[in-house]
């Protein structure tokens, strides 16, 4: 019998349009992809399950507090950088005021709705994070 690796973070990718919201990492070098684009989310806290990690990260980073139906999408993926543990990806969609309500947090050099494309293709965009989000546009157009 197998068993399942910890559940260690969430993500989300925020669609409003043909952009997604995005942020630029503190350009630290103690921390995984410094200086990347990424997506909000982060390590769960406590016994939190992925919807509530993802969403309570999202509140700390960008002041945006969803209901869990907002999240639309779910995949479960293996971390290379986090030792084979499980981390959940969400996809939902975001409404004009709700960018408009951003609050952008202390985490971060800045936050951009970068056009899906460009992050995608980014040359510094969280590699696993262009996959994941890939996989989602992929399964939402089938």
């Amino acid at each position: 019998m197998t068993t399942e690796p910890p559940f260690a973070g969430a993500k989300i990718a925020l669609l409003h349009g043909a952009s997604v919201l995005t942020y630029l990492r503190d350009d630290f070098a103690h921390i995984p992809f410094p200086g990347h684009w990424d997506l909000p989310g982060g390590a769960r806290e406590g016994a939190e399950s992925p919807e509530d990690c993802a969403l309570r990260e999202l509140e700390e980073e960008f002041g945006l507090a969803l209901p869990p139906e907002r999240l639309l999408w779910r995949r479960d993926y293996r971390s290379d950088h986090l030792g084979g543990a499980r981390v959940v990806f969400f996809g939902g969609y975001l409404a004009a005021v709700e960018i408009e309500a951003i609050r952008f947090g202390s985490e971060g050099q800045r936050w951009e709705m970068m056009a899906t494309a460009d992050f995608l293709a980014h040359p510094i965009g969280v590699p696993h994070l262009q996959r994941h989000l890939a996989d989602w546009i992929s399964a939402a157009t089938c």
